[in-house]
């Protein structure tokens, strides 16, 4: 089948990395799965093997009969439900209240659907994403710097990056390497005893220009970085999470 460049379409083929995905879910009989981007269900026809049932969200709708007639079964008796959407026009209220996303993610939206899903009122309990390699990098903060990214992930979730996937794992072959990444303990405890929209208020205004100092880009806050020991020197890539809750506390 002729994939779609536009949607980011790169359909996996390793057994090896399917299964790796699927362990890092850690199924139970009774999980609900939402797999984003399901494409021709080789990862679906797995998720539904482990879990109560799997709600799949498909944009390219050429691949929907696809999908209908290789999952009948699974549609007719309601452990698959299929819904041609684009996750980030999805009604997240339609959730259940208990649920795991695991998925092959187009990878020019990962950014966009980190944030929709660790954001909204509806969290998933773990997120189990297929990404490029350097994006889950950047979202454990490997070599010491932090990003938007890594410090709104790590807010909200512990991640961790569970194995690397070459390139030659898709069809058709991507111009980068990938890795499977898992978001667990996903909440908001963090953000008790501080605002949740100033937090990320004060961070983008800090990495809106990021290779400024703290002192530069939080002018009006320089007593703030003071009573929170943080030098205004210091660039906001160095900064840890803890360090930001200070500050935004101090800001309070």
């Amino acid at each position: 089948m002729q994939t779609k460049k536009s949607l980011g379409q790169h359909f996996l083929k390793s057994d090896k990395a399917l299964a790796q995905i699927v362990a890092a879910g850690k199924l139970t009989p009774h999980d609900i799965v939402l797999e984003i981007g399901p494409g021709q269900g080789v990862l679906t026809e797995r998720l539904l093997a482990y879990s109560e049932k799997v709600i799949a969200l498909e944009k390219d709708r050429t691949l929907i009969p696809l999908l209908r007639e290789r999952f009948a079964l699974e549609l007719r008796i309601g452990k698959l439900e299929l819904i041609e959407v684009d996750v980030l026009r999805y009604d997240m209220s339609l959730l259940p209240h208990s649920y795991k996303i695991i998925a092959n993610i187009p990878y020019y939206i990962t950014g966009a659907i980190i944030e929709q899903f660790l954001g909204t009122a509806y969290q998933p309990s773990m997120m189990v994403l297929l990404v490029q390699k350097e994006v889950a990098e950047r979202m454990v903060a490997k070599g010491g710097k932090e990003s938007i990214l890594s410090i709104a992930t790590k807010a909200y979730s512990v991640p961790h990056i569970i194995a690397k996937v070459p390139a030659g794992a898709f069809v058709p072959t991507p111009t980068v390497d990938s890795a499977i990444i898992a978001l667990e303990n996903i909440s908001r405890d963090f953000f008790i005893g501080i605002q949740e929209e100033k937090f990320f208020t004060i961070l983008k205004q800090a990495f809106g220009q990021k290779r400024k100092t703290l002192g530069a880009t939080l002018r009006p806050y320089l007593a703030a970085l003071e009573s929170a020991s943080i030098n205004p020197k210091t660039r906001p890539e160095d900064l840890t999470l803890l360090d930001w809750r200070r500050l935004v506390r101090a800001i309070a």
